[in-house]
């Protein structure tokens, strides 16, 4: 991963931060006072959509000049805990409802909390594999060997 240095059109738009910014809870003050200003939060929300989007650590974060790493992880918990994302969610919903409308009443949720129809008995026949022996390796032949004896505890054919 390299150094991104131009907006590579995967930066949150104008138009875009401009409906965001007023979801974004305001800063704390430093409980010291002292401390450098806080870091730009349409910076660390590229950053944070750029490890969302590739699924990248955040550790790698940094190599890309975007932001730093620790800032954005953090201000993403901060985020995530003022429920920003949802909020985030939210709006977009409503926003392509308005444009496109939604059907609101061909709606699914997936909520079974029972046995799955062909999930089998609940005494079924258990697994040979369970009676194995710890640290102990099932030979092809179904003999048990141990992984430390060379050979599985066997004499090889000379």
């Amino acid at each position: 991963m390299g150094l991104v240095v131009q907006d590579d059109g995967w930066r949150v738009p104008d138009e875009l931060w401009e409906q965001i910014r007023p979801l974004l809870p305001a800063g704390k003050p430093h409980p010291w006072g002292v401390c450098r200003p806080r870091a730009d939060d349409r910076k660390l929300l590229n950053g944070i959509l750029f490890v969302l989007r590739t699924g990248c650590q955040w550790d790698a974060l940094t190599g890309t000049g975007i932001c730093a790493k620790s800032t954005a992880h953090d201000r993403y918990l901060e985020w995530k805990r003022a429920g920003v994302f949802e909020k985030l969610w939210e709006a977009a919903l409503q926003e392509y409802d308005a444009l496109q409308g939604i059907d609101w009443d061909w709606l699914a949720m997936d909520g079974a909390m029972t046995k799955a129809p062909l999930g089998g008995e609940k005494n079924r026949t258990q697994s040979h594999r369970s009676g194995q022996e710890r640290h102990e390796t099932q030979l092809v032949d179904g003999r048990a060997g141990h992984p430390a004896v060379r050979g599985g505890g066997r004499r090889e054919p000379e």
